[in-house]
């Protein structure tokens, strides 16, 4: 039985994906430890904020010797789950869904787009990769098919409304890429991902924070 979490801070939540990906790399490369300081240097990440952020864990590692590649790996691949298959939905075939459809996740990866919802007839009943787009408009007889999350990729003045069918039909959390701010009930995880947002700030950061 798997052993319950800590809770931590979402900061740390949200680096946790980037040390599993990079400890992944590492174990293909055949290395077997690893200092915070390496970790550091190649993730950009102060190596202060990596210690306090394994410390939430226990005893991950030991000075002196740093951390065991291989342990980590299997730690935080159980820490996010990465054992357990998470189905998503892609809510809006337009150019951005269009490429998160043919995006080919890591093998080790197990979330997997299982179908996608659109209204151009031109699009319903075909697939785009391996994944099949339905009508929108059919959500209540097609189903989220054990879906948890949906990425939402439609239009902003659509945004609001497409979230709220999803809630309805039973969505746990939403990846929005659109840039309204969705208001949804308090037991709906949803994270926003505004490109134009994320452009602008490196914008002023390369101008104001030169390396």
């Amino acid at each position: 039985m798997k052993s319950e979490q800590p809770k931590i801070p979402q900061a740390t939540a949200k680096r946790l994906p980037l040390y599993y990906r990079f400890l992944e790399n590492l174990h293909m490369a055949g290395k077997q430890r690893v200092s915070s300081t390496e970790l550091s240097q190649a993730l950009k990440v102060d190596s202060a904020t990596i210690r306090r952020d394994f410390s939430y864990f226990g005893a991950l590692g030991k000075k002196g010797y740093g951390y065991n590649v291989q342990y980590l790996l299997s730690f935080f691949r159980e820490t996010l789950d990465q054992d357990e298959r998470t189905n998503v939905v892609v809510v809006g075939v337009g150019n951005l869904g269009t490429a998160l459809l043919q995006y080919k996740f890591s093998k080790s990866n197990n979330t997997v787009i299982t179908h996608a919802f659109d209204v151009d007839q031109n699009k319903i009943g075909t697939k785009i990769g391996s994944v099949p787009v339905y009508d929108w408009a059919a959500l209540d007889q097609v189903g989220l098919q054990q879906a948890a999350i949906a990425v939402l990729t439609v239009p902003a003045a659509q945004a609001q409304a497409s979230a709220d069918k999803l809630v309805e039909a039973g969505i746990h959390g939403i990846l929005n890429f659109t840039p309204v701010r969705l208001s949804v009930p308090d037991h709906i995880r949803v994270h926003h991902i505004d490109l134009t947002i994320e452009l602008q700030a490196l914008v002023y950061f390369l101008k104001h924070y030169p390396l």
